[in-house]
């Protein structure tokens, strides 16, 4: 278990749903991922990043899949993408990410609560 936190510090991690848009191969990954849009709604808009989900997901499978994202971290350069919202999962038991989702489609842009 990491360390504890407050809740002050929990809401401080802005984590919202948004829709992937768009998916496209990321050859130029050092692991294998793909590149990913996802569209946050009004206030946040479409966002990029970089996910490590080959294994469970295809590229057709993804667009129009709702995920999980923290959108309040800095972008981070990971090769020629700006990766802007890191996109939210869990390892499964071979160490393959499978994505965070809700359980029903929500409005783009909800934050967690």
């Amino acid at each position: 278990m990491s360390q504890e936190i407050s809740y002050a510090d929990f809401e401080k991690v802005d984590i919202r749903v948004g829709t992937i848009i768009e998916a496209e191969p990321f050859p130029e990954a050092r692991k294998p991922a793909f590149k990913l849009k996802i569209d946050f709604g009004v206030e946040i808009g479409v966002k990029k990043s970089s996910a490590q989900i080959t294994v469970h997901y295809t590229l057709e499978n993804l667009v129009g899949r709702q995920v999980l994202a923290v959108v309040n971290f800095p972008p981070r350069q990971i090769g020629p993408v700006r990766s802007e919202v890191l996109t939210l999962g869990f390892a499964d038991a071979n160490g393959d990410i499978v994505l965070a989702a809700v359980e029903r489609p929500v409005p783009n842009g909800q934050k967690m609560c």
